[in-house]
């Protein structure tokens, strides 16, 4: 009989800590190799930690709620025999991503819940283990959920939820914070926060709290892109199947400005800045629910339409609740398309470790003067939140001119959508 001890894997590159959402298992659980152990949020992103060897699980190390650092125990394991032991002349954390990549083979379908399927069950108070899936391999999908949401008259679904929110009230190791007290009125609504709000919170403190923001703004004409975007998106739509929208040309020229002004395609690193070669382009993209930022890769590398395919996929996942690790990683730069709501001036706070992010505000008809006359065109503000640690003023400014240039010039000889 030996004891051993299971780490924090390092779930990415450039990942070096998460935040344990839930536990999936007690003390004194027997559990299998490869069998789930605890949930960790990621760049906001679900990932299951399974267990590397079987045995019963005798310490839960760490609290759900708590950030750690990869590496860190978060629970020990009484194994029998000396079999599975023979892997352990390899790294805890090698042990870890070994077991993750074989999990991912051998793992039934039906246990491997997306975010969106969790965050209904959680909110509809659902036993997962109770719903039958349709997906592939007996997977379950949003659609499933709903369905028996659907089905169910209201006093079951009642029964069900008081039920399952008696047996769920008590969590093992639940983290005990001083409750925030906050006066409530007759008919305020109180909203759990999730797994993923949670982790939305964690960065969005640390990037504020950590990076010392600045902030420039300019404005830009981008009529002719109006123009030729306008005239060319019937037919791009009917041979392709999507939109041909505005965002894509301006992934482009962010891409193009990168390539010539590489220090603002940086990271923090806490005693060195590492300039990235590879320019990929975090994007904002959003379910019913939740907002993800996924990574379009190697921009500068595809035209028009193969940007326009990689907003158009993975905004598909962001609603299907699809998105995966591998689709969040390797972000170096954050553009977000702030425009979509009708927003012409805002703050992006960014997306740690990256040097900088830019907002992409709502295409505005505004009198301009041109040759001293009065003139309609298509205006759009650009907003630059930067990392004044890595970047200062005059590199951003000359980055943002040059942005400017492109999105002022396009056309179909200067940017072929194909």
């Amino acid at each position: 009989m030996s004891e051993i001890t299971i780490t924090m894997p390092q779930l990415g590159e450039s990942v070096t800590e998460g935040t344990v959402s839930q536990w999936l298992v007690q003390a004194g659980d027997l559990i299998e190799k490869y069998q789930p152990l605890v949930e960790v949020m990621t760049d906001k992103v679900n990932a299951e930690v399974p267990a590397t060897f079987s045995g019963e699980i005798t310490a839960l190390l760490v609290e759900e709620g708590e950030t750690i650092a990869v590496g860190t125990p978060i629970c020990q394991l009484k194994v029998e025999g000396t079999d599975d032991l023979s892997e352990s002349t390899q790294t805890p954390s090698e042990n870890n991503e070994k077991a993750i990549d074989e999990a991912a083979a051998t793992e039934s379908m039906k246990q491997r819940y997306s975010p969106a399927v969790l965050t209904l069950a959680a909110e509809h108070h659902i036993n997962l283990a109770d719903v039958t899936g349709t997906g592939m391999g007996g997977r379950i999908t949003r659609k499933d959920i709903k369905q028996l949401l659907a089905n169910q008259d209201s006093t079951t679904a009642s029964a069900a939820s008081q039920q399952l929110s008696e047996t769920s009230t008590r969590k093992p190791h639940e983290k005990k914070l001083k409750p925030i007290q906050v006066d409530q009125l007759p008919g305020d609504l109180e909203i759990p926060v999730t797994g993923i709000r949670k982790a939305i919170a964690s960065n969005m403190v640390r990037a504020t709290s950590e990076i010392p923001h600045a902030w420039m703004m300019i404005e830009v004409d981008v009529t002719n892109l109006v123009s030729y975007r306008n005239a060319e998106k019937k037919r791009f739509k009917e041979l392709e199947g999507y939109n041909l929208s505005y965002f894509s040309f301006f992934l482009n020229a962010v891409a193009k400005a990168l390539k010539k002004f590489p220090e603002l395609n940086s990271s923090w690193a806490g005693d060195k800045i590492i300039q990235h070669k590879e320019i990929n382009l975090s994007i904002a993209v959003g379910s019913e629910t939740e907002l993800y930022v996924p990574v379009i890769r190697n921009v500068d590398e595809k035209s028009i339409k193969g940007i326009a395919k990689d907003v158009h996929h993975l905004a598909k996942k962001a609603r299907t609740g699809s998105l995966t690790q591998a689709d969040m990683q390797g972000g170096t730069f954050t553009v977000n398309n702030t425009g979509t709501f009708g927003s012409v001036q805002s703050m992006g706070v960014i997306n740690y470790p990256q040097a900088a992010i830019l907002q992409v505000e709502s295409i505005v008809k505004r009198p301009v003067i041109i040759n001293d006359m009065f003139a309609a065109r298509d205006m759009v503000n650009l907003c630059l939140s930067l990392d004044h640690r890595i970047l200062d003023g005059v590199i951003c400014g000359k980055f943002m001119s040059h942005v400017r240039d492109i999105l002022e010039n396009i056309s179909g000889d200067t940017t072929p959508i194909y």
